[in-house]
């Protein structure tokens, strides 16, 4: 790859420099100076380091749960710099990169002023479309909540699970407000005016068509930057789940629908049986598809 083309890459994936450098070991100087033009001719075990992380077949440290994730065809939608106040679609572009990287115009005060009809989520200071969830969508959250929430009663201590929707200003900024589908926050500090305000320790996201490649790349780096200790993905199609150990840069572990999956921010003391999720949930891919 030329430097150019990991440039373009890198912009694709959303990632930072600080991303890079701690997923490379290549020191954040020297990535900045890379890809700033200041290097023209890094060395070669840089450049492979570089070329590992970024090529389209390599999900990097921290990349794609599965190759299908490349090919995706739906993206998210993104309400762009001519959006006006808002409730006027604008300007809709298809996904993070193509609205420029970077920041972008929105904050807190005009995502509160959204219609509360209209269902998105501010990252990086631009609107992502949120789709209405399905029922097994909505059943996989239910029934994960009701198991973190019955382990927190059972065994008290200060963390608290929350199930969507509610709004988490993730980056303690006013840029970015998500709600991800399950969460688990173990310092009540960070619960102020209705809304959590820095990283969960614990988040879940179940895919949907139209949020794949947001939770799947875009949430991934921001969750990670943002000191998210461990996250989940459950893809409903496949019946299967991703488990990122964030807190101690482990490689994801991927989950069978037949799996115990253990609660690391527990310290593997809460365990999720997922053959008696799908099990109870079952009847559903009958209706629902």
């Amino acid at each position: 790859m030329t430097i150019e083309e990991m440039r373009e890459r890198k912009k694709e994936l959303g990632f930072t420099n600080q991303i890079i450098a701690d997923r490379t070991g290549i020191p954040l100087s020297t990535v900045q100076k890379i890809f700033a033009g200041a290097t023209a001719s890094p060395r070669k075990e840089t450049v492979r380091a570089l070329e590992a992380l970024l090529k389209p077949q390599s999900g990097g440290r921290y990349g794609d749960p599965g190759h299908e994730a490349r090919g995706l065809r739906e993206a998210p939608s993104v309400y762009g710099r001519g959006a006006g106040r808002i409730r006027d679609e604008g300007m809709i572009v298809k996904s993070h990169s193509a609205a420029g990287g970077g920041i972008g115009p929105y904050t807190l005060d005009d995502y509160l002023k959204l219609p509360d009809d209209q269902r998105v989520e501010l990252i990086d200071g631009f609107f992502y479309d949120m789709a209405a969830p399905t029922t097994i969508h909505q059943s996989i959250a239910g029934f994960l909540y009701k198991k973190f929430l019955d382990y927190v009663l059972e065994n008290r201590g200060p963390c608290y699970p929350f199930i969507s929707p509610v709004d988490v200003q993730l980056d303690s900024d006013d840029k970015t407000v998500i709600q991800p589908d399950v969460l688990i926050v173990c310092d009540r500090s960070k619960f102020r005016n209705g809304r959590i305000f820095g990283a969960p320790d614990l988040i879940v996201e179940v895919l949907s068509p139209s949020s794949r490649k947001k939770d799947m790349h875009i949430k991934l780096s921001k969750y990670y930057d943002a000191g998210v200790r461990e996250y989940w993905i459950v893809d409903p199609e496949k019946k299967m789940l991703v488990q990122y150990d964030m807190e101690h840069m482990e490689l994801p572990a991927v989950y069978n629908c037949e799996s115990e999956i253990p609660v690391l921010i527990w310290n593997s003391g809460c365990r999720i049986d997922l053959s008696e999720m799908f099990d109870t949930i079952g009847f559903l891919w009958e209706t629902d598809q």
